[in-house]
């Protein structure tokens, strides 16, 4: 472990801060070339769902300067974080590294592989699955009673945001796990033992980042969440393992994995070839 006066980590929390913010305005110039691009494709949910719901297929403004805000301004800023949240990750890392002993700095790679890709993935996440049916459901409530909804590009791209970053951060749960577990703050003998708190927390949450009231969408956001809670279980014992000189029994394991995948896809090959069934990208997956 290296030795740093307090005077040193101020000094090196100001250069990654400032590396981060370099890295933020290099994505945000990037960004800001297809910011047209960008914004058809933010749209693209609230197009569809219009659309399915029988409506015109457009946001309006209520302020001359809303349009530029929103496409010109906030959206590459929110995109230029997406793009460089592998960089912003690597600082953090940086930042602690110097507190870790030289055997735990070999995980930098990985945390920032994997705490990008889930980052990212939460968002696609989000954006292909979560906000669509939600929005879908807001926009649908008032269907067939003297209601045509009028959205403002404002109040979209505020809700599209909430959910979207919202849902990518909760992804990111695993790698604070794994994080506390490094540091020496958790273990995952106590995040088990203490896993029906972390659920319920995790349901309050899902309450909160829903855009809906109903049950549907709040299990559509709660049980990856949960899912997410012991993946990042699982990374903090594969963590407390190796600190102790131990391996895991990856090709046991992964036998056993492929064997349940070979089962279920013997299955899906004779729901779709005997009985019939399509596939579909969109709820139950199989129909007639």
């Amino acid at each position: 472990m290296l030795r740093m006066s307090f005077l040193e980590h101020l000094e090196e929390l100001r250069s990654r801060l400032i590396k981060m913010v370099m890295g933020i305005g290099v994505a945000f110039v990037i960004s800001l070339t297809f910011s047209d691009r960008l914004w058809t494709f933010v749209v693209q949910p609230a197009a569809q769902a219009l659309k399915a719901l029988g409506y015109a297929q457009n946001l309006v403004i209520t302020q001359p300067m809303e349009a530029f805000n929103i496409i010109w301004v906030k959206l590459p800023i929110y995109c230029a974080l997406f793009l460089a949240s592998p960089w912003i990750l690597y600082q953090v890392w940086a930042f602690i590294a110097p507190g870790l002993y030289r055997k735990e700095r070999r995980w930098a790679v990985p945390f920032v592989i994997f705490s990008a890709g889930l980052f990212i993935l939460g968002g696609v996440f989000a954006y292909f699955v979560a906000f669509r049916f939600g929005l879908t459901f807001l926009l649908g409530i008032g269907r067939g009673n003297y209601v045509v909804p009028m959205v403002t590009i404002s109040e979209y791209f505020d809700l599209f945001i909430n959910v979207v970053l919202g849902v990518a951060l909760v992804f990111e749960l695993p790698v604070l796990i794994f994080f506390l577990t490094l540091l020496r703050i958790v273990s995952p003998k106590f995040l088990i033992n203490h896993s029906r708190y972390a659920i319920l927390i995790i349901f309050i949450a899902a309450a909160i980042i829903t855009p809906t009231p109903d049950v549907f969408n709040l299990m559509l956001f709660a049980t990856p969440m949960c899912l997410l809670f012991f993946v990042g279980i699982f990374a903090s014992y594969l963590l407390v393992l190796s600190r102790e000189g131990q391996r895991f029994p990856w090709r046991t394991t992964l036998m056993i994995v492929g064997a349940v995948l070979l089962l279920l896809g013997a299955v899906l090959y004779l729901a779709v070839t005997r009985y019939g069934l399509k596939i579909v990208p969109h709820w139950p997956y199989l129909t007639r």
